[in-house]
């Protein structure tokens, strides 16, 4: 096979097929071989349900993968930023560079954004593939002491990046997360180096949070699985003597809250247990509709956000930080598979077992 690629049809159907290698390359477009390639919980839900909202074309499927890592191995006639050779991190969506999102700065809101291993129309395959064609502004060198392992997990780390941003984190602030997967970690870890003085993680799970204290040091505390929402803010503003009493509208002393989880119930303590005039991300991804305390909100004057993916500005600030080794994301490495067992690690991540698997490119 010329570009060997797992091609994903439906649910729990996937193949490995050999897809043409990009011959005649747009002059700012370049050729990556692709080393490692990340599985995240995106990756799961289509393996599990065939897709996210819009599913896989079950006639032409799609390759999967969206984080990943790799080597230059062609250039286009006018790219001078990189070389063959090159070791470099993708951010795998790429605007259309005109309309009034990309003039913004905000281009990941583009309407027209082709995002890797994304059902159209136009599909875009993703870089679980032995080559892998993208533009060359979205390839991002990494120094020589950073493993191409390593390269994978900047993905994760521009949406912590992004994240942050969104949730206006400065100094001496106190920061909660709700969830502790790998973006929650990330978003944990980004947070201290924009100045916060306090960061809590939470989680329902005690393991990953004793993960979360050895890998960063922070404080956490374990929810109440199927726990009423407002039970766990007061528990967890008594643990951490964060209460504000005499107020008439429920809350503590939490400057700005970072969900990634997608949790329902998670939502809602985070929403609780926030400052008035405080500051809520929504980073996780869980149903389409959910219960909110929309009176809890209105009534402490809330700045509630979304947040997608990554923008200006993420992925340079995302590699800087592995660079200058201020967040070490090794530790967070649980597991390398085959590229043809690229199931497998699909299913080692939905089983929930280590933080961040990596599928191995192919192999001559």
């Amino acid at each position: 096979m010329q570009n060997p690629s797992i091609v994903l049809y439906s649910s729990k159907t996937a193949k490995v097929e050999d897809k043409p290698v990009p011959d005649a390359l747009e002059p700012h477009d370049v050729l990556v071989r692709i080393a490692y390639v990340g599985v995240c919980g995106s990756d799961v839900h289509f393996w599990h349900h065939g897709g996210i909202g819009k599913p896989v074309n079950p006639t032409t499927g799609i390759v999967m993968g969206h984080e990943a890592s790799g080597t230059i191995h062609a250039i286009g006639s006018s790219v001078t930023s990189l070389k063959p050779g090159d070791r470099v991190a993708l951010e795998p969506g790429v605007p259309c560079r005109f309309c009034h999102a990309c003039k913004s700065g905000t281009y990941n809101l583009c309407r027209k954004m082709r995002f890797a291993a994304a059902p159209g129309p136009p599909d875009t395959d993703g870089c679980l593939s032995k080559f892998y064609r993208i533009a060359e502004d979205f390839c991002y060198v990494v120094p020589e002491t950073m493993g191409l392992d390593e390269a994978v997990l900047v993905e994760p780390l521009a949406v912590g990046v992004h994240a942050v941003k969104m949730g206006d984190v400065r100094p001496g602030e106190t920061v909660v997360v709700m969830g502790s997967g790998t973006i929650g970690l990330m978003c944990a870890a980004v947070a201290r180096q924009f100045g916060a003085l306090r960061v809590i993680l939470v989680d329902v799970l005690e393991k990953k949070l004793e993960f979360a204290r050895g890998f960063l040091g922070v404080e956490t505390f374990c929810a109440e699985m199927g726990g009423e929402a407002m039970d766990n803010a007061v528990k967890l503003l008594e643990r951490f003597g964060l209460e504000e009493p005499g107020t008439d509208t429920f809350g503590g002393r939490v400057d700005t809250v970072i969900e990634a989880s997608g949790a329902t119930s998670s939502i809602e303590t985070g929403i609780y247990i926030l400052r008035p005039g405080g500051k809520f991300v929504q980073t996780g991804l869980g149903k389409p509709k959910i219960e909110f305390p929309i009176v809890a909100m209105g009534q402490k004057e809330l700045m509630v956000r979304g947040c997608f993916r990554y923008a200006a500005g993420d992925y340079e600030l995302a590699v800087a930080y592995l660079q200058k080794g201020l967040v070490d994301v090794k530790p967070l490495i649980s597991s390398v598979s085959k590229f043809e067992d690229a199931t497998q690690a699909w299913d080692r991540t939905a089983r929930g077992e280590g933080i961040k698997n990596l599928i191995r490119g192919v192999q001559d």
